[in-house]
């Protein structure tokens, strides 16, 4: 089965809409510059939230801002009690402290999982903050399809703070054992053949082939690439290979992708509901 995102999206949309009911949902969007793919994702969250009646509000800041005005702002939106989360475009530019700006958020209004008190809730298991959304869309989607992860064994490829790692956490909070891999992991491709499931978030475009899975497995791929060659979007797994061995798999693009800013929205939604 090809398990595709845009109906496990309006299930979360759905969810979504009963939490808010009489509320309007307020999402700050933070961005430093004008980054042609900053600017191609906010205008797409900007529908999707118009869509769903949640409200953005756009605080934009030229490339050389002042490192004390950016703050402040940060900080006026944590105090905003209008505001409910706050999404802030990553990297930044030099001059900005990634790790300084990205904890600069309050984690109640965390709406994307990236600070440290967000991820410590996931491996805590606890609701402070979110979990970063991607993985999140991730566990929606095995969910939406009653592929249980419960005494299943599970391997991750990619080990990063966005996808891998809070993964792992929430994976094994619903009793799967987890294996989580990476470029230096030896005999890659045994612990992918063994897996009940296995999630791809290398960064590597069609970096995964038929090798590495075997039948019956559940395979979630989490990549996005351009492919120059091909001239379309593509995976980081090497889709034509692999869907026609394993019993389940996303494709690229109409898979997780297309839950991410679901999640998003959802978190967004949460907040709101749990504010005052």
């Amino acid at each position: 089965m090809i398990l595709y995102g845009n109906e496990v999206a309006k299930a979360i949309e759905e969810r979504s809409l009963a939490l808010i009911q009489d509320k309007t949902p307020v999402l700050a969007i933070v961005r430093v510059g004008e980054n042609p793919s900053d600017l191609s994702y906010e205008r797409g969250l900007t529908k999707r939230c118009e869509k769903m009646g949640v409200t953005i509000k756009n605080v934009v800041f030229p490339l050389d801002v002042d490192v004390d005005t950016f703050y402040a702002s940060i900080d006026e939106l944590n105090q905003d009690k209008t505001v409910h989360g706050i999404l802030m475009f990553r990297p930044l530019p030099k001059n900005l402290d990634n790790e300084r700006a990205r904890n600069a958020i309050a984690p109640e209004k965390d709406v994307d999982g990236c600070t440290d008190g967000s991820l410590a809730g996931v491996f805590t298991n606890t609701n402070k903050g979110f979990a970063p959304c991607t993985a999140q869309a991730v566990m929606e989607c095995l969910d939406y399809y009653n592929i249980d992860v419960t005494s299943k064994n599970v391997t991750i490829v990619g080990r990063s703070l966005v996808v891998g790692k809070p993964l792992a956490m929430m994976m094994t909070s619903k009793n799967a054992t987890v294996t989580l891999c990476h470029t230096k992991t030896k005999n890659l491709k045994e612990a992918c053949q063994r897996a009940d499931i296995v999630v791809v978030a290398t960064g590597q475009m069609e970096s995964m082939g038929a090798s590495y899975f075997r039948q019956g497995q559940t395979v979630i791929d989490v990549g996005i690439n351009f492919n120059e060659t091909k001239q379309k979007l593509c995976g980081d797994v090497l889709f034509e290979e692999v869907e026609p061995i394993v019993e389940n798999i996303t494709p690229v693009p109409k898979g997780i992708g297309s839950i991410t800013n679901s999640v998003l929205v959802y978190h967004v939604c949460q907040a709101c509901s749990q504010s005052n």
